[in-house]
């Protein structure tokens, strides 16, 4: 599935929050979204989720104008997980898990169904804790069933809002090299916003450094991650190191 925004501009009231952006997403791709707070991260990806309309733009889904498909048809192509969610709090993980196959659940829920929820919680380690109940879980532990309900989604594009937020280092580096297993097997493309740079530099296929709602740099990683932007987008001096590991972004101190 090929997604394609064409010079979105996004705004809450008369505040511009996303200005003429033009991205393509092709499958089997990671697209890291980075920048400062308020840049625009979370709004791109609701935009793209259909929770905000684009002002001005085109949004297309091979060919077609998002808003035009069907709200039944694009759950099942995009699987979403936000920064806050809600959740049932008498809800096991499982159940909840779940939920993400709704598109696909007729009258009945199959053993395939079941499966799936069931793979998807050992993706991201819960699956001891299936039968545990939503207000039983750790911040961090919620953040994992969200992440688990869009992969039992299945869906072609997944749009995740800073899933490692709330994550030890360890699900940090699980979670990323999950996604990058996905995509590269079925072929899924991720649009993911990030503020480990280090995680974008290490996983990302391409990265998108937005700065007050438009885009500061687009490419490859090595290539748009270098100091001189991020001196200038973030206020910090970095050094790219390199060991028998790879390269990594080693912030130094801020910009004077």
């Amino acid at each position: 599935m090929e997604l394609v925004l064409q010079d979105v501009t996004t705004a809450y009231g008369d505040k511009i929050a996303l200005l003429n952006v033009s991205l393509k997403v092709t499958p089997g791709h990671i697209v890291a979204l980075v920048g400062p707070n308020g840049s625009g991260k979370s709004t791109m990806i609701k935009t793209i989720a259909t929770i905000l309309k684009a002002r001005s733009g085109t949004i297309t889904i091979d060919g077609s104008d998002i808003y035009r498909i069907d709200p039944i048809d694009l759950a099942s192509r995009i699987g979403y997980v936000p920064q806050q969610y809600t959740y049932t709090l008498y809800s096991t993980v499982f159940e909840t898990v779940l939920l993400g196959r709704r598109p696909y659940i007729k009258w009945t829920v199959s053993e395939e169904e079941l499966s799936r929820v069931q793979l998807a919680l050992e993706e991201v380690d819960m699956a001891e804790s299936a039968g545990r109940f939503m207000d039983q879980l750790s911040g961090g532990e919620r953040q994992k069933v969200f992440i688990a309900r869009a992969l039992a989604q299945d869906p072609a594009l997944y749009l995740f809002d800073e899933p490692t937020s709330a994550l030890d280092i360890r699900h940090q580096l699980g979670v990323m090299a999950t996604l990058k297993k996905i995509t590269m097997e079925h072929k899924s493309s991720v649009v993911i916003a990030l503020h480990d740079l280090n995680l974008a530099f290490r996983y990302a296929d391409t990265v998108m450094i937005l700065q007050n709602g438009a885009v500061a740099g687009l490419g490859k990683p090595k290539d748009v991650l270098d100091p001189d932007r991020i001196r200038a987008v973030y206020g910090v001096e970095i050094r790219i190191v390199e060991n028998e590991f790879g390269q990594f972004l080693l912030p130094v101190h801020q910009s004077l």
